[in-house]
């Protein structure tokens, strides 16, 4: 019965096969919606992550805080209160961070031979490699010794590498340093990886040099920029940010002259944002489901009206009220189901192009596709009751005799 039951809702539909594209369009324009939405957003969560992971594992930024501007005067960032000795107190006296190298930053002009590249320069310590995930490709990265004798050791980033030298090895090389009034000569020892950009800006336009030669003789200066700190683990990194938070704000007396942000911090933002995102962009696509699901309605009162002598003959050959209220049923559900099957195509589709557009991998869950296919049956469902349910108490004697 149920099979000879969908037969004939499918030769319905197939009879008015317009009518009922229209009917559909409203469920596969929805059920596109959110296969697409609930992919875009995962896809894009993905690459903002592995962005983030491009970081290091495990990295807490450290900056200084924010100054409150007052009788006339700019606010402006602290400038005087990080030291290579607060850098060193940090770690000893917060155990659950395994290390922290201090970073001064600036911008300064490479000159070798006739050709000159602008580059940021930072100044830093040896841990830096790790903490970020960030290697040599050839040569070595800043060692102790180059620290404690401050001296004049240079690793480039992969894409200025290629711009000062093209095709000649760098290794053993001599560079000019223009960095503000004054120029230094550096030696080449090391040349990055290429790593890919990222939320901390574009390493491979970057020089490195030692920390105590960055503030001594390039900069000038008494103070560092900023800290970067890494936890043993990720389950470790609250516990250090907390521990780095507890000690800042004694050391310097208040928890306004710095500023924390770690990688669990900015993945709950991203996290908080795109599920915000998704819900407000999920919620249009049910409304195109709802829209979808008046139509279902619509065409299934029409098609009723039109069939009410047919459910005469159906009474009074002994259909029961039952047998024509699942058919009706079966109809819309029919329409649903198919409209879902199409949206999921048509949704699929529609992801894998945006994904290739926004340069991730497409991500289309088998918990998205059910749940879109279940909701668009639901949605034909309960549209089709009052329609079914009116076929079901149509009179046979009044219907026989309509025309």
């Amino acid at each position: 019965m149920i099979l000879e039951t969908l037969r004939i809702a499918l030769r319905s539909m197939a009879s008015n096969k317009l009518r009922t594209f229209l009917s559909m369009l409203g469920i596969i324009i929805g059920v596109a919606a959110v296969i697409a939405i609930v992919s875009i957003g995962t896809g894009a969560r993905g690459e903002v992550t592995s962005q983030i992971a491009n970081l290091g594992s495990n990295t807490i930024n450290i900056n200084p805080g924010v100054q409150r501007g007052e009788g006339g005067r700019i606010s402006r960032p602290y400038t005087d209160i990080f030291t290579l000795a607060l850098g060193e107190n940090i770690q000893k006296y917060s155990p659950a961070v395994q290390s922290l190298v201090p970073i001064g930053q600036g911008t300064g002009l490479l000159i070798t031979g006739s050709t000159n590249v602008r580059a940021t320069v930072v100044g830093t310590a040896p841990d830096y490699t790790a903490i970020n995930d960030y290697y040599p490709a050839g040569g070595r990265f800043l060692q102790e010794e180059d620290l404690e004798q401050n001296s004049n050791v240079i690793i480039l980033g992969s894409e200025v590498a290629e711009d000062l030298f093209g095709d000649r090895d760098p290794l053993g090389r001599t560079v000019r340093l223009s960095y503000g009034n004054r120029t230094h000569i550096f030696t080449v020892f090391g040349v990055m990886e290429e790593k890919s950009q990222g939320l901390a800006g574009n390493f491979n336009a970057q020089v490195y040099i030692p920390i105590t030669t960055f503030m001594q003789k390039v900069a000038n200066t008494r103070y560092v920029d900023s800290y970067m700190a890494q936890a043993g683990s990720s389950a470790d990194a609250k516990i250090a940010v907390g521990q780095i938070e507890y000690f800042l704000t004694q050391s310097l007396g208040g928890s306004d002259r710095f500023r924390l942000l770690s990688q669990d911090q900015i993945l709950e933002v991203i996290d908080q944002v795109t599920n915000t995102l998704n819900i407000m962009l999920g919620g249009i696509a049910g409304i195109s489901l709802l829209v979808g699901g008046i139509g279902i309605m619509n065409i299934m009162l029409v098609s009723v009206t039109e069939r009410t002598r047919e459910i005469g003959i159906r009474k009074a050959l002994g259909a029961k009220r039952r047998h024509i209220m699942r058919q009706f049923l079966i109809e819309a559900l029919s329409l649903g189901g198919i409209g879902g099957v199409v949206g999921i195509v048509f949704g699929r589709l529609g992801a894998g192009a945006i994904a290739r557009f926004g340069g991730w991998a497409p991500v289309v869950s088998i918990v998205s596709v059910l749940l879109a296919l279940g909701f668009a049956l639901l949605v034909g469902l309960f549209f089709g009751i009052y329609p079914a349910y009116k076929a079901s108490r149509l009179d046979p004697v009044k219907a026989l005799s309509y025309e």
